[in-house]
């Protein structure tokens, strides 16, 4: 059973920094793409950023580009969003996510809509960042 756990949420003031992982069970992460969302109050699940498994390319959206990094440990089946310059409309609870099925980047991004295809989710952990 593949199981994920976010973990690394906060409060920090604009221009701090936080670090979130995700441990991953019941899998072989260097065998799935993986992925962020947030879902800030009152807005739509988004996604953030993804690491493909083919080749460990990154996706960001534009909000975020130079300021979250994705990164993954595969020993540790870990993946990790470290995330700089933090500002308050990064305020959110954070998801992981992956996906067996192999997809080059840019396919990946036109499944936008159903969350770049990710289809194992983890409980989300609370980013809150002040003013």
């Amino acid at each position: 059973e593949v199981q994920l756990q976010a973990s690394g949420g906060g409060s920090v003031q604009a221009g701090g920094s936080l670090r979130l992982s995700c441990a991953g069970s019941g899998f072989t992460l260097d065998d799935y793409a993986s992925g962020w969302f947030r879902q800030a109050p009152g807005k739509e699940r988004e996604g953030v950023s993804f690491i493909s498994d083919s080749d460990g390319s990154t996706f960001y959206i534009d909000s975020v580009k130079g300021r979250f990094t994705i990164s993954s440990d595969n020993a540790k089946n870990t993946v990790y969003l470290q995330m700089n310059n933090l500002k308050p409309e990064d305020t959110a609870v954070y998801y992981c996510a992956v996906d067996e099925e192999q997809m080059s980047v840019s396919d990946r991004i036109l499944h936008s809509e159903t969350y770049w295809g990710m289809d194992y989710w983890g409980k989300g952990t609370l980013v809150t960042v002040s003013s």
